[in-house]
């Protein structure tokens, strides 16, 4: 396999932008498991249903902090949404489709804003890489001046 491929990108420079925005919020929320973890870490877990929370909400915690900073670094970026695109899809499975049924429409949009926002942006750097202003883009500058 041919690694460069996925540091390559060319997207556009403003990309940043959009790693910063995504990679803070999973890091401020995976940093938020541990801080407080009857409220957003094992203790909803457990509300909400999801199999084994002792040992599902650090380790969701753990990847969201690792593949955050990775997104705000721009390191190993595409790698670092793939398992944050799933993170947030198992939320919006577990917490927003369950509201939808139980509170409506509108007010499921409202309680989803976030998640939507965040699945978006992870699927957008997944497709289009760190961008110019990244780790990634200098590794891969790096790989093609040892050629």
């Amino acid at each position: 396999m041919d690694f460069s491929r996925v540091l390559r990108s060319n997207a556009p420079t403003a990309t940043l932008l959009v790693r910063l925005m995504v990679g803070w919020v999973f890091l401020s929320e995976g940093i938020q498991k541990f801080l407080f973890p009857a409220a957003l870490g094992v203790g909803r877990f457990i509300k909400i249903g999801i199999p084994a929370p002792h040992f599902f909400a650090p380790f969701v915690g753990v990847v969201e902090i690792v593949c955050g900073s990775l997104l705000i670094l721009g390191l190993l970026t595409r790698l670092a949404a793939l398992p944050l695109l799933i993170d947030i899809s198992v939320a919006i499975l577990t917490t927003k489709i369950p509201m939808l049924a139980k509170s409506g429409f509108w007010a499921a949009m409202h309680e989803a804003r976030t998640d939507y926002c965040m699945w978006l942006g992870s699927l957008f750097i997944l497709m289009v890489g760190a961008g110019s202003l990244s780790l990634d883009a200098r590794l891969s500058h790096r790989d093609k001046t040892l050629e």
